[in-house]
């Protein structure tokens, strides 16, 4: 399964920034070993449901220990015996891409 999620912390640091909470919840990701990808607004691993789920609580708890609430937005691709999607699900969009280049 793939898993995108995004976790914030309810109180901002000084500056405002919630970036020392987020990197604490990443670091826990890439700690897991699983394959996974950050970008600006999500965090997206791939695994077995159980191992990601405990990937994601751990990384619900690190931001927990500097923020009295946090919030979590997941979203979850499901997909039963299927492997190494998250770069094989981009790898089919850009071959379609360059199917409907080149017969542009």
């Amino acid at each position: 399964m793939l898993v995108a999620f995004s976790i914030s912390p309810s109180v901002a640091d000084a500056d405002g920034g919630v970036t020392r909470a987020v990197a604490a919840a990443v670091r826990v990701v890439r700690a897991s070993g699983l394959p996974h990808r950050t970008d600006a607004m999500f965090t997206t691993i791939e695994g077995e449901w159980d191992e990601v789920m405990a990937v994601v609580k751990q990384a619900v708890d690190v931001v927990a220990e500097v923020a009295p609430r946090v919030s979590l937005v997941l979203k979850a691709d499901i997909r039963p015996g299927w492997t190494g999607q998250l770069d094989a699900k981009v790898e089919r969009i850009d071959a379609a891409l360059a199917v409907d280049d080149a017969s542009a």
